[in-house]
């Protein structure tokens, strides 16, 4: 549970280099974004890296959504950007855990 000392870390950072309120609507999308990973982690018995595709698809569009519907921004438009943008990330993780092998088959 260190993370949780690094996500306090995080918080603390945000509050300090960001508007108080921006700050605040980050941390509370991202503790419902990361309760939806930990349920995705901790009930699904696939492999890692499928948990990895698996968590963002459905965590990084509920973090977005909350994060701009908190700061009364919601857009259809920026909920696909930040989605895909993200999911590239995942998408390089994934890859990158992926054996050479495997993606052949």
């Amino acid at each position: 549970h260190r993370i949780l000392i690094a996500m306090a870390i995080g918080a603390g950072l945000s509050y300090l280099m960001a508007d108080p309120f921006v700050a605040l609507a980050s941390v509370l999308a991202f503790i419902i974004s990361e309760s939806v990973d930990y349920g995705v982690y901790t009930f699904t018995k696939r492999p890692l890296k499928q948990r990895i595709l698996f968590s963002s698809a459905v965590g990084t569009p509920i973090d977005s959504a909350v994060f701009m519907l908190l700061l009364g921004f919601f857009s259809w438009y920026g909920l696909a950007i930040m989605f895909a943008s993200k999911m590239v990330g995942a998408v390089i993780v994934w890859y990158l855990m992926t054996d050479e092998n495997e993606i052949l088959v």
